[in-house]
């Protein structure tokens, strides 16, 4: 695997693939939908909000008017959307061969909840993941060397705890916090899933990214955080590679997390990288699949 500088000029052909990304209306979801559709991918645009993700389609076909995209409604903080986003998908699909969970949600400074009642940092950047994943899963199994690709943060090291006595923060909310545990999740889900696989000889694995600190409208709950993140955020286009890279490095074997090197890792080129030593806890992320499981009432069947 080279440690050059990677870049979306080493992504080969996607032609033939079906790409799906969650909030690819606007930030590091729009800047991956643009280079795969012009990668020549199918690419199914999903989106809470239909008119932002109208605009964002026409962003794309603007740039490339020959882009295979389509557009398509799921609320990530709602069960219900999510199950009724699945049997459309379903409908028109029969293959899933990228599936890019990238939306997210960070810092509400005050504790807001999904439809379903769940912590909403928790309920979106995790559980909606999970459950979206797990409805698509018999797609996913049945496209040779399918890939899952999950978002997560270097946030996750950061007080990086599951909080399995209080998952939904209402005995005592802190945003970063819970942020951080919901992006410790991915990466739990993450690993296990890709060993899920193994376990059951399917062809597809499960990778994971962080992309940095990247300017993005995610910091816009935050005040203070969004001005730092003005001054030391890297350009969108940067903090998409290690999204892209996970999602068509060639002759990945499961279970990689790219992201921008160093300590901190807030800015540069995506390599491979080692998460936290708690990410890699196959106890906790056992713990946790049972938990997910119950909570959001989506069995996954190899």
């Amino acid at each position: 695997m080279s440690n050059s500088n990677w870049t979306s000029a080493e992504i080969a052909s996607q032609k033939g693939k079906i790409i799906l990304i969650t909030g690819a209306n606007s930030g590091l979801g729009l800047e991956a939908a643009s280079v795969l559709s012009q990668k020549e991918a199918t690419v199914i645009m999903a989106v809470r909000n239909l008119e932002k993700g109208q605009a964002a389609m026409k962003q794309v076909l603007a740039q490339n008017p020959k882009a295979q995209v389509e557009l398509m409604q799921v609320d990530l903080s709602d069960l219900e959307s999510i199950a009724k986003f699945s049997e459309d998908f379903h409908a028109r699909f029969s293959r899933l061969d990228i599936l890019l969970n990238n939306a997210g949600i960070m810092f509400p400074p005050k504790r807001e909840v999904t439809k379903q009642g769940f912590e909403i940092q928790f309920g979106t950047n995790h559980l909606g993941h999970f459950a979206l994943t797990g409805l698509l899963l018999d797609l996913i199994k049945k496209t040779q060397g399918a890939r899952v690709v999950t978002q997560s943060s270097i946030a996750h090291k950061f007080n990086g705890e599951i909080n399995f006595p209080d998952l939904n923060w209402e005995k005592s909310y802190n945003e970063m916090k819970a942020y951080s545990q919901s992006k410790l999740a991915n990466l739990l889900f993450t690993y296990q899933l890709d060993r899920l696989f193994k376990a059951h000889k399917i062809n597809a694995i499960a990778t994971a990214s962080h992309p940095g600190v990247t300017a993005t409208n995610l910091f816009r709950s935050n005040g203070i955080v969004s001005k730092m993140s003005s001054f030391i955020g890297q350009k969108v286009s940067m903090g998409t590679l290690p999204l892209l890279r996970a999602a068509t490095e060639p002759h990945l074997v499961g279970a990689e997390y790219f992201g921008p090197p160093g300590v901190v890792g807030f800015r540069g080129f995506p390599k491979l990288l080692k998460s936290s030593n708690k990410s890699y806890n196959i106890n906790l992320a056992q713990e946790l699949w049972i938990v997910s499981e119950k909570l959001t009432g989506i069995t996954y069947t190899f």
